[in-house]
């Protein structure tokens, strides 16, 4: 009987190939190895801004507004009937996708962020995560025949995306030019390789800025140049910005919608996950112009529909907050990226003493690091990963006790050697962990005559 049902209901065929997922084994790897120190999903140890949790705290409580525990649309349904002109709030209705004090907060940001008017009910989507984003964007643009470019490193959910919805995903590598450069800034493209990847086929190109895992920041002339091939090819940017709020104070994030032509093609996608650090509320959203919008609209409501009122107005009173201190230095965006570099700085001190080489990051909360150095004191026959990071990564954290990703995990297949010797580090962790693993690392080098 078994063998009946499971020949008639096994896994599609979309989805073979599609098995293995970085973050399912190692949440894995870490439940096995309870004694492991977790470097490498990112996420911080400590708690979120108050101000944040302290306004879901008071949404949920008792004393406010019971619809704010309801259907976004449900809420959106009562604003809509008290309302002295019922058609024009019924037209808002049908069209604002996400709980209206959010939507409203967020095209007021980006508004004044790229300095044009953005409409809240038709330009601005709320959805499960920028993961939600990227996929009502992909599934609702892309088919069999449509070509999308994805510049290496990448997250690792844009490749099986492209592939469900039928289209064929096209890979280029940033890659470093500087040789006594250490800095994620020196990896770039060859923009010549990347021209002679657009042919009629090609519909949208990926741009992740700022990038994770390299934490590279792409200046206004990368920008302009990838912009300028978008406009004579007439393809749709999808500007991965999810850590845009992380950027380090000395660098400059700038907007690919901002850039001039380009708020026409591009569709921008956000994460409160990213901005104020809070990855398990799973809320994101994007933002663009109305006409590709409404495409993600019916691939949104086709899917999840809504995302939950309760953190989405939570996430709108945070918003509305920095609206007003964007830019200077009181703003809770620009005091996360200088807390984000004072970590970096503290764990790249302990990466550099036990003898890895670090890519130091402009933005983000990843640390990549070259293990290439340290092979003659690392022996991986014990792990059987097709992959030299995997196995270095899992080796070490057996026997060192810090575990990090594999950057492979964030290349096609015929690119995963480019970062053999390379792992990934999350060092936005509260400063008891990175002492931790200042320890960790510490008796490593001491145990392998690595010299400070």
């Amino acid at each position: 009987m078994s063998s009946s049902i499971d020949a008639k209901f096994g896994l599609h065929k979309k989805y073979k190939g599609l098995e293995k997922n970085v973050w399912v084994e190692f949440v894995a790897f870490v439940a096995e190895h309870k004694d492991v120190l977790n470097l490498g999903q990112g996420f911080p140890d400590f708690h979120p801004a108050e101000h944040v949790t302290a306004a879901l705290a008071k949404i949920c409580s008792n004393s406010g507004d019971p619809l704010l525990h309801q259907y976004t649309r449900s809420y959106v349904r009562i604003f809509i009937l008290s309302s002295f002109d019922l058609r024009l709030q019924l037209h808002k209705k049908m069209t604002t996708q996400g709980h209206k004090r959010l939507v409203d907060a967020l095209a007021k940001m980006y508004g004044k962020l790229i300095n044009r008017e953005i409409n809240p009910m038709t330009e601005v989507l709320v959805t499960v995560g920028a993961y939600g984003s990227l996929f009502a964007t992909f599934m609702s643009m892309i088919g069999p025949g449509d070509e999308v470019i994805l510049i290496e490193p990448h997250y690792d959910c844009y490749r099986p995306i492209v592939l469900l919805a039928g289209g064929k995903p096209v890979h280029i590598s940033l890659k470093p030019t500087k040789p006594n450069d250490t800095t994620s800034g020196a990896w770039t493209l060859d923009m010549k390789e990347l021209e002679a990847l657009f042919n009629q086929n090609t519909k949208i190109i990926v741009v992740n800025t700022p990038n994770n895992p390299l934490g590279k920041v792409y200046n206004r002339k990368e920008l302009t140049e990838i912009g300028d091939l978008c406009k004579k090819h007439n393809v749709v940017c999808i500007a991965d910005e999810v850590y845009e709020m992380n950027v380090f104070p000395e660098y400059e994030h700038v907007r690919m919608a901002s850039l001039p032509g380009m708020w026409e093609r591009t569709i921008t996608v956000g994460s409160s996950g990213k901005a104020f650090s809070l990855t398990g509320w799973k809320t994101g959203w994007s933002y663009g112009p109305a006409n590709l919008m409404k495409n993600l609209f019916v691939a949104h409501q086709s899917c999840v529909y809504t995302c939950n009122t309760p953190c989405q107005e939570a996430l709108a009173i945070a918003v509305e907050k920095e609206i007003p201190l964007l830019g200077t230095k009181d703003s809770f965006f620009y005091q996360l990226g200088a807390d984000l570099k004072m970590r970096c700085d503290i764990f790249a001190k302990s990466v550099v003493r036990a003898g890895f080489v670090p890519i130091m990051p402009e933005a983000g909360a990843f640390l990549c690091a070259n293990w290439k150095p340290l092979e003659s004191k690392v022996d991986l026959s014990s792990e059987k990963d097709e992959y030299l990071d995997y196995r270095f990564a899992k080796w070490y954290a057996k026997k060192w006790k810090v575990l990090g990703i594999p950057p492979s995990a964030f290349y096609s297949e015929p690119h995963k050697r480019e970062c053999e010797y390379l792992i990934r580090f999350c060092f936005y962790k509260k400063e008891e962990t990175l002492a931790r693993a200042d320890d960790l690392l510490t008796k490593w080098a001491d145990a392998n005559n690595i010299a400070p």
